[in-house]
């Protein structure tokens, strides 16, 4: 705890100041082991599933190095490798940024499931008449669940706004952003698109969000109300790019519910079908599934990985990844690690370094290792350019001011909405990264 707790501190005053080949003859096996809702994990050797317990604890220590706090391999459902800081961070609520966007896509899957959420509906369909013009009351909620609604990015201005929570609402916010793209043609990076998503789905539901997520998600898998903080802006409504704050252990059940095609203990919680549209790419969207970020060569995915990867992504590295076709699901949370010859700049633009390693190692640590050696990683060179992900407008868009306000909302008040203080939805122990301290009101797995 005391190392996790020194990261915290350290991260946060970092914050505050500034070609693929398919696995050969890998066919996925049966799972070895059962899910539970129980707080361990089914666990066996990894000689059991086909891999070599020094080389996978090599990959294991090589991870560690690099500031994964919580490390866990699967194969076949069953817990193979643990990281060394494991006993005392698995319990500790942690900020899984974007991973919390598939989290969102879990919940609008079980929303679809029952009826609730059209997926191909124009998302005027389920906002209060009058609230948004015709034109974004027509992006649909497919474009939402792909990041294809065309809506003009900022993805720094977008999330300072909830790292310090003076959104306003952040749903009604994303109506007033201009256009880039006509919706459905074309990728784009957005924090407020999927804001915006989980305030169409809370509608959809006719309850709050956390509520529904709740019962239908979280329940089924022993994942408790007390155990984890999902941010809320000034309004009420949950945020879907980032601010879940959950401990790793639960994230692992997430990601197991996942990677058993939405089946749990015996019980179906999202329909297989789901699931599988949301691992498919298209040609708008040809790294990206329904939050989901999919195929080799995208995001952290190194190239050489099976073609059937994917993963839930989220800033500093926290990451849930899948290879169904190997029976394996890693899951792991840090603080960033991954190394750059070009500094920060580097680091944003070229993510894949520390997993390329990682991989290469966990790969080689099978029995009979589905690929050959990639080799070291090869940085490709430096041509982002970090202005890119700042648009001034999003944030003067909070004060009322600017071509991206919506009309009635900033940061006083927000369509006669009574607003909350910033932090207010914050409880004892959580800041922005993790909850900790030993007031029984911090969320956590106790």
């Amino acid at each position: 705890m005391g190392r996790l707790r020194g990261w915290v501190i350290g991260v946060l005053v970092t914050v505050s100041i500034g070609g693929t080949c398919v696995a050969a003859g890998a066919e996925p096996a049966e799972p070895s082991c059962a899910t539970s809702s129980g707080r361990e994990f089914a666990a066996t050797t990894p000689e059991s599933e086909g891999m070599d317990s020094a080389r996978l604890t090599s990959a294991v220590q090589f991870a560690a190095e690099r500031n994964r706090l919580n490390i866990k391999i699967f194969r076949n459902n069953c817990l193979i490798g643990s990281g060394p800081n494991n006993a005392s961070t698995g319990h500790v609520p942690w900020n899984v940024w974007s991973v919390t966007k598939s989290v969102v896509s879990l919940v609008a899957g079980i929303a679809w499931d029952q009826g609730k959420l059209d997926i191909d509906a124009p998302i005027g369909r389920y906002l209060p008449p009058g609230l948004g013009d015709e034109a974004h009351r027509a992006i649909t909620v497919h474009d939402l669940l792909t990041e294809t609604s065309g809506l003009r990015v900022g993805v720094i201005n977008e999330g300072v706004s909830g790292v310090i929570p003076i959104d306003p609402n952040s749903a009604v916010q994303a109506l007033g952003v201009p256009f880039d793209n006509p919706p459905g043609t074309e990728f784009s990076y957005s924090q407020r698109n999927v804001d915006l998503l989980t305030y169409v789905t809370e509608l959809a539901v006719g309850e709050p969000l956390q509520q529904f997520a709740q019962r239908e998600l979280f329940t089924p898998l022993g994942i408790d109300r007390g155990d984890y903080y999902w941010a809320r802006d000034r309004s009420g409504h949950t945020y879907g790019y980032a601010h879940l704050l959950i401990p790793p252990d639960d994230l692992a059940k997430l990601a197991l519910l996942v990677s058993n095609d939405g089946q749990w203990g015996g019980q179906r919680v999202i329909s297989q079908d789901y699931l599988q549209q949301a691992q498919q790419s298209g040609p708008t969207h040809t790294c990206y599934g329904y939050l989901f970020w999919v195929r080799p060569g995208c995001i952290e995915m190194p190239a050489f990985l099976p073609s059937d990867v994917f993963a839930m992504s989220g800033m500093g590295l926290q990451n849930a990844f899948f290879i169904p076709s190997l029976g394996l699901t890693v899951v792991w949370t840090g603080v960033f690690g991954n190394r750059s010859s070009g500094g920060p700049t580097g680091i944003l633009q070229n993510p894949t370094e520390l997993t390329w390693e990682f991989f290469r190692r966990l790969l080689a640590a099978f029995e009979r290792p589905p690929i050959p050696d990639p080799g070291p990683y090869v940085e490709p060179p430096i041509t982002l350019d970090p202005r890119t992900y700042f648009d001034p407008n999003i944030t003067l868009a909070l004060f009322g001011i600017g071509p991206d306000t919506y009309q009635g909302c900033n940061v006083l008040s927000c369509l006669n909405i009574p607003l909350m203080p910033p932090f207010s939805d914050a409880p004892v122990g959580c800041l922005i990264l993790a909850c900790l301290g030993p007031d029984p009101r911090t969320p956590g797995i106790h």
